[in-house]
């Protein structure tokens, strides 16, 4: 039995539809704080349970049988995160969970300039605690993320962002088919995998090039002080913790944690990932 939290959200989601490819749908379990959202899953024969990260029971009875546990990190920060993934491996471990998988990224360290890379190396050591067999999912830098802070230039062809540094983005899909593949071989890593990363590492500078290609339009590139896009973040009505998280990204990039570019991704799911332009156009046809 494998069991995925986070199943009706983006990444989890696409996880269990791969993963589905890979293995009967009664070996396949499913955590989600609303099990209404998972019906099409039940209906297709996967195990679906109510489990919240905020109830300690609810996680023990969803992870019940689990060979492999696909923990997907949440969308928290700081100790409000870390916690949440403590109540989950805790749960994991009383459940009598076989292998733990956790959705770490790229750059997870704990003196990363971003936040959520400093969350993840802290559920890494609670992992290595644990004395069970785990594996942290290394995912580059979600393409997503990038097409959000592209969001407003799409509109005025101008990318006004702070200085940053080359990203190794990825796509969600390709992250996904990847996830199932490693839980469809259970034990393929041990610990942290490779960064799982995109074809190149790219700055704004380059991705500007790249939206102009991608559409016939120019795009140009202005680099804006850190205090400046601060104040538009909140300006927008980004919560100061959120404003400060996003220029965070900007700083981890200037000193060059996302940078690594790693064939790990592409020999997992058997081609080459899709690269980011391919990625902008999908999106903004959409």
């Amino acid at each position: 039995m494998i069991i995925v939290t986070g199943a009706t959200g983006k990444l989890g989601r696409r996880t269990v539809e791969r993963l589905l490819e890979r293995v009967p749908a009664d070996r396949v379990g499913v955590s989600v704080r609303d099990p209404r959202k998972a019906q099409d899953l039940a209906d297709r024969g996967v195990r679906v349970r109510q489990g919240s990260f905020d109830d300690p029971a609810s996680l023990v009875h969803a992870f019940e049988g689990a060979e492999q546990l696909l923990l997907v990190s949440l969308d928290r920060t700081g100790e409000e995160c870390v916690t949440g993934h403590r109540t989950a491996i805790d749960a994991a471990v009383k459940a009598g969970v076989g292998r733990i998988l956790y959705t770490s990224q790229m750059g997870a360290a704990h003196d990363s300039h971003f936040q959520a890379c400093r969350d993840h190396a802290e559920t890494e050591d609670l992992l290595r605690a644990t004395g069970l067999p785990w594996t942290a999912v290394r995912n580059g830098f979600y393409t997503a993320s990038a097409l959000q802070f592209l969001e407003s230039a799409r509109h005025t062809g101008d990318i006004a962002l702070p200085a940053d540094g080359p990203v190794a983005w990825a796509g969600h899909d390709d992250l996904a088919e990847a996830t199932a593949a490693i839980l469809a071989e259970e034990g393929r890593f041990e610990g942290p995998t490779p960064p799982l990363t995109g074809p190149e590492a790219l700055d704004f500078d380059t991705v500007a090039e790249i939206a102009s290609q991608a559409t016939g339009r120019p795009f140009t590139r202005t680099v804006v002080s850190d205090d400046a896009f601060h104040e538009q973040a909140l300006a927008h009505g980004a919560p100061a913790p959120i404003a400060d998280l996003m220029l965070s990204i900007f700083a981890a990039a200037r000193k060059g944690e996302f940078t690594a570019v790693d064939p790990t991704l592409a020999e997992l799911i058997g081609r080459e990932p899709a690269p980011f332009g391919a990625l902008l156009e999908r999106a903004w046809a959409e």
